[in-house]
């Protein structure tokens, strides 16, 4: 099964976190592939840790394009998006893994650092290897939308970064 979680709200990684926390619950495999997020220090970077081994998560994204003080070269991002595609897959086609979770892929293909093409293809090839596959990130392109078999948009009713609050440490990252 194909799960997204898009949207402009919060909790499209987080949603993706429940999944697989109820998942190794159950004496699943998961592995999360993160395509955006890098650097950054979020509280899943330890907690995965204590699910280990029946949750991996590993960041392969070099940080937020263009913004919160990005320096980094476009080509750099594109090359990060592609690797974790390229990981992606030859993980999916060990058969180690019950459930992948791209983290952020929406994101990357539609900053265009990684084809839309090439996301779909992948998808279509693993759907028939892996048990369940869940994708997230803002904009999930249509294709992906009509191949899913759950889809839920978050969005925004109401946001403390309206009133100036930053995102909170343990709670949004």
């Amino acid at each position: 099964m194909l799960y997204i979680f898009t949207g402009n709200g919060k909790g499209k990684t987080t949603a993706a976190l429940g999944a697989a926390l109820r998942a190794v619950g159950e004496g699943k495999r998961v592995l999360m592939v993160q395509f955006i997020k890098g650097p950054w220090k979020s509280g899943e970077d330890e907690s995965h840790k204590m699910l280990a081994p029946g949750f991996k998560l590993v960041k392969m994204g070099k940080g937020f394009v263009g913004i919160l003080g990005d320096s980094l070269p476009r080509h750099v991002h594109e090359k990060a998006a592609e690797d974790a595609l390229a990981y992606a897959k030859e993980e999916t086609e060990s058969g180690a893994w019950d459930i992948i979770i791209l983290d952020e892929v929406n994101n990357a293909m539609q900053l265009g650092l990684i084809a839309e093409e090439k996301v779909t293809a992948f998808v279509k090839e693993s759907l028939g290897t892996i048990e369940h596959m869940i994708l997230t990130g803002r904009d999930a392109p249509l294709v992906l939308v009509a191949m899913a078999d759950l889809v839920t948009e978050m969005r925004d009713l109401k946001h403390p970064y309206e009133k100036g609050i930053k995102a909170k440490r343990g709670l949004e990252y």
